[in-house]
């Protein structure tokens, strides 16, 4: 119960929803993020804490990097599923993750 709890809890704010949906398409860099959800480091930083803390992201460290996906233990969860099915990116979001690809964010970042 507790488990189903803290799921839903990590699910219910817009942004850790958003941050999760974009790593469901593929693994993702905060700079990635933020620069997709027009947002601080910060802010997304704390939404992938609280992601993470609930199972559904894993993380692995690529040089400086820590690049950011979703548990592939939680893929055949039957609530993931549903929100798979249900909630969708919208245009917008879809848009900015491939210009983010397109433009190379994770390597201009490194640059900095």
């Amino acid at each position: 119960m507790e488990e189903v709890i803290k799921l839903f809890s990590a699910l219910s704010d817009k942004t850790r929803l958003r941050i999760y949906l974009l790593l469901l398409e593929g693994e993702l860099c905060v700079c990635e993020l933020a620069n997709i959800l027009n947002m601080e480091q910060s802010r997304i930083s704390h939404g992938l804490r609280v992601l993470r803390e609930a199972d559904l992201i894993d993380n692995q460290r690529e040089g400086k990097w820590i690049i950011y996906s979703v548990n592939p233990k939680m893929v055949n969860n039957e609530i993931v599923q549903g929100l798979k099915k249900e909630a969708k990116l919208t245009a917008s979001d879809r848009k900015k993750i491939v210009r983010c690809k397109g433009e190379n964010i994770r390597e201009k970042c490194r640059v900095r």
